[in-house]
């Protein structure tokens, strides 16, 4: 009798904690769905724009990157980067040494910013022939012209197209010791991410494109030189539907949100896409 009390008494037990188990599981899925709670308040993301995109299409994220492109003057990027300190944002001017012709207009180009109140850079090699004596970020850095600033420096975790691994590798540690945080090409494919990330003594900002059609994004890995996601890509989106489809990036950021807050977004040209992706996902 007293061993059918007790097995009575354990199966009430467990029948309590099951209950207990999925009343709980119940509330979590009807927070998420209903409330969207974001489970990682810690997520950070900035965005990127050119010296000429209409601030009036921004969403609401307070770290902006303005691009300087080949070809491009670097008083426009330096002038939107004014414009947004003004609006309350935080700009990122990007500084690529090879579009930058000589010290002279390296400091007129860091004064500008710096006279305008921008905090802080992302100081990178730039894809084309050098315009002058810089070719490379390591050369910018080592003037001392960037002193009191925040510097980002990119990062390759799949290689690039303008140099090769061992010496993208070589021109990692040279810059290092300069910066504050890593700024990586976008990527789909998240394990060379995983194993960029284990390797570095500062933070890394993952990047990621913004909604886009997977042709699209096979355009944009071509030129990127994103040999490992590009693969990714081809073998994940076999059929021409998909081809078609847009994509977002909430996949890879599940699968990387344990290993970094941080997430950068290439928007290429679709803006308006990623702010309503960002808004959907309550990430702002």
């Amino acid at each position: 009798m007293i061993e059918l009390l007790k097995n009575t008494a354990e199966e009430f037990k467990n029948t309590e904690a099951q209950k207990d188990s999925f009343l709980n599981a119940y509330q979590a899925i009807f927070i998420d769905r209903n409330f969207k709670i974001n489970k990682y308040p810690d997520m950070k993301f900035s965005v990127e724009i050119g010296p000429k995109t209409d601030l009036g299409t921004l969403p609401n994220l307070k770290d902006v990157y303005i691009t300087m492109l080949p070809g491009g003057d670097y008083k426009e990027t330096a002038q939107q980067a004014i414009n947004l300190v003004k609006k309350g944002y935080n700009p990122i001017p990007h500084f690529p040494a090879r579009s930058i012709e000589n010290n002279n207009q390296l400091k007129e180009y860091v004064s500008m910013c710096k006279d305008g109140g921008v905090k802080q850079v992302l100081v990178i090699g730039g894809g084309r022939e050098p315009a002058g004596k810089f070719d490379s970020s390591f050369q910018l850095l080592e003037t001392g012209y960037f002193e009191k600033m925040k510097i980002g420096i990119a990062g390759h975790p799949e290689g690039s197209p303008d140099i090769s691994d061992s010496d993208l590798e070589k021109a990692m540690i040279d810059k290092k010791p300069y910066a504050d945080y890593i700024v990586t090409q976008w990527l789909l494919d998240p394990q060379p991410i995983v194993d960029f990330i284990s390797k570095q003594s500062v933070p890394v900002h993952v990047g990621i494109t913004g909604p886009l059609k997977i042709s699209s994004l096979i355009k944009f890995a071509n030129i990127v030189g994103a040999k490992n996601s590009l693969n990714f890509l081809k073998s994940n989106f076999s059929k021409a539907l998909d081809l078609l489809k847009p994509k977002d990036p909430n996949e890879l950021i599940e699968k990387l949100k344990m290993h970094t807050d941080f997430f950068h977004i290439y928007t290429f040209g679709g803006l308006k896409e990623t702010n309503k992706w960002l808004k959907e996902n309550k990430y702002v």
